[in-house]
Parts: structure tokens; C-alpha cells; sequence
């Protein structure tokens, strides 16, 4: 079996970070670290994340782009991308488990009110909250792939009332589903808490506006997990400040990092994360790599393969 020639190239994950796992997962292929190492017509695979526009043009032999990250619409947005070149997702179970976790805390603290409690303690303000229990809260989940099923289950699990959207009709044990563009309204309508989990595509973006977020329950909670610019910023900020929307919990943003002078940080409504909900974990996500290689030498179907048409 001849190795093949593999380089990883990225401006956002560190080869320090991924040397030693990728090459315990690939003993016997060739890895490179840097991208003067080997001529571009003799890649067979690019591990990436991230990419400057125009990186991966030079590579005319590829088999393969693997994405290290989930989240591929930097990739597809680029022109100069090799079109004719299988384009992969990272799926790893790590980051499924992660953001099965963070969605949970977040849902939890929002269906406990912790932070309308946090606001009572500035202000030293002692109030009882009276919550209902899980099963007189609902969730929405926007977004029913594989990180919103899993988010689904763990949710329902916990006793909330689930319901979830996606583009096309989804049957899933447990939640009431809603699809399409006919369906959304009614969705929206009676999720008291929404988690965004929509990849970032061209029908995604920009589509939490103020038309949208008007059809949420007064009082609502918004926790965005996806892309920031699935998100009006000026929309948002607008709904928090007539109190319309109770919270906002936002991992993801327009511009990251986020810059110190933007109204989020200091927003009483808000609560900012550093793009941390899903990070990609080296050592399982070699394993995924690993597999995929291995179906591409065997000519089976990749995992996580994209459909550049649909942007996912």
C-alpha cells in the first residue's frame, strides 16, 4: 500500500497541537507540517482549518480536503477551491458530546432563570423565581442535523418538551418536529427556549432578524451555538433592549474574536462565550481522519462528505 502524501495547512489550529496524534493515527503515510515541504502537485490530501482564500488552488492532485473543523462555509465560499475534489467535515464524537453539554447548561440555566438572578445580585434585589419544572418548559432546537438530535435526546431526557426544526421533514422519537420555510412561524411560536445549531449557509445567514425573532414568545431566551452570522446583530441588540427577549446566550459572532468596544460584552441581557461550545479534540478526530483515509483508499463512501450546493 503506497502512503500517501498528506499536508496540513491552517491559520487557526497550531501543528503543535495536531503533529503527534495525526501521526500515531497514520503510521504509514507521509505527513507534512509545512507547506514548503512538499511540492503542491504532490499532495494527495489536505488536513485543514481554515484556510487563507486561495491556499488550496496550487494542490492540482488531491483525493481529498479534510476539513478539521465541523463547519465548513469558509471552504465552500472560497472560488479558488478545487471543485472537483471530495470536500469532508470533521465529525467527531468528542464535539458532539461537547456541545451536547454545553446546550444542556445553557438551556438549564435559562429555564432556572440564573440569569435574572444575576441581575438581581447587582443590584442587591432579593425576589423569589418561581420556574415551572422541566415538563412545562419547551425547547426549540433550530437546526435538527446530528449535533441537534443529540441536543434533542439529552433535553428530552431531562424532561423538557422538545421541539425541532430543519430544512427538510425529520422523524425523531420524542420531538415535535417542524420543516421548511411554511412551518418556521409555527416553530418559533411556542419555543420559549431557542438553540441555534444551523450550519451557516446562504439560507441561514442573516436569518435571525427582527421578523424572526418577533415571532418568539415574549420573554424568550435565544442561545446561539452555530454561526454568528446566522444573526442581525442590530436586530438582536433591538429585541434585548426592549426587554422582548429576557436573554441571549451567543458562543458564535460576525466578527470573532469579538472586539472590546462591541455592546455585547457590557449588555445585562447578554452572555458571551469565546467560540467555545464544540471544540475539535486532536486525538479523536485523528481517529475520523484515519477512517476516512481509509475508505478513500478502498473507494467507499467518505464520512461527513459535503454537498458544496447546499453549503453542509
Amino acid at each position: 500500500m503506497n502512503p500517501l502524501r498528506i499536508l496540513f495547512i491552517s491559520t487557526a489550529e497550531t501543528a503543535e497541537r495536531w503533529e503527534a496524534p495525526l501521526r500515531a493515527a497514520l503510521p504509514g503515510d507521509e505527513l507534512h507540517f509545512e507547506a514548503d515541504a512538499v511540492a503542491p502537485e504532490d499532495v494527495d490530501v489536505v488536513l485543514t482549518a481554515a484556510p487563507e482564500r486561495g491556499a488550496l488552488a496550487p494542490f492540482t492532485r488531491l483525493k481529498l480536503i479534510q476539513s478539521m473543523w465541523m463547519g465548513v462555509e469558509t471552504l465552500v465560499a472560497d472560488p479558488t477551491l478545487p471543485r472537483d475534489v471530495p470536500l469532508a467535515r470533521m465529525i467527531d464524537p468528542s464535539m458532539t458530546r461537547a456541545m451536547v453539554e454545553t446546550a444542556a447548561a445553557h438551556v438549564l440555566n435559562a429555564h432556572l432563570r440564573l440569569d435574572d438572578l444575576a441581575r438581581q445580585q447587582r443590584e442587591a434585589r432579593w425576589k423569589l423565581l418561581r420556574n415551572p419544572t422541566a415538563d412545562g418548559r419547551t425547547v426549540g432546537i433550530l437546526g435538527m442535523g446530528e449535533l441537534g438530535m443529540a441536543v434533542a435526546e439529552i433535553l428530552r431526557l431531562l424532561g423538557f418538551r422538545v421541539r425541532g426544526w430543519s430544512r427538510t421533514p425529520k422523524d425523531v422519537e420524542g420531538v415535535e418536529s417542524f420543516s421548511g420555510a411554511a412551518e418556521l412561524s409555527a416553530f418559533l411560536s411556542g419555543s420559549e427556549i431557542l438553540v441555534v445549531l444551523v450550519p451557516l449557509t446562504p439560507a441561514t445567514a442573516g436569518m435571525i432578524d427582527a421578523g424572526f425573532l418577533a415571532r418568539l414568545p415574549e420573554g424568550a431566551v435565544l442561545i446561539n451555538l452555530a454561526r454568528g452570522a446566522v444573526v442581525n446583530d442590530d436586530d438582536l441588540l433591538a429585541a434585548l433592549d426592549s426587554g422582548r427577549l429576557r436573554h441571549a446566550v451567543l458562543d458564535v459572532f460576525n466578527v470573532e474574536p469579538l472586539p472590546p468596544d462591541h455592546r455585547y460584552w457590557r449588555h445585562v441581557r447578554v452572555t458571551v462565550t469565546p467560540h467555545m461550545a464544540a471544540l475539535t479534540n486532536p486525538h479523536t478526530a485523528a481517529a475520523f481522519v484515519a477512517e476516512n483515509l481509509r475508505r478513500l483508499r478502498a473507494g467507499e463512501e467518505l464520512l461527513g462528505l459535503v454537498d458544496r450546493g447546499r453549503g453542509y
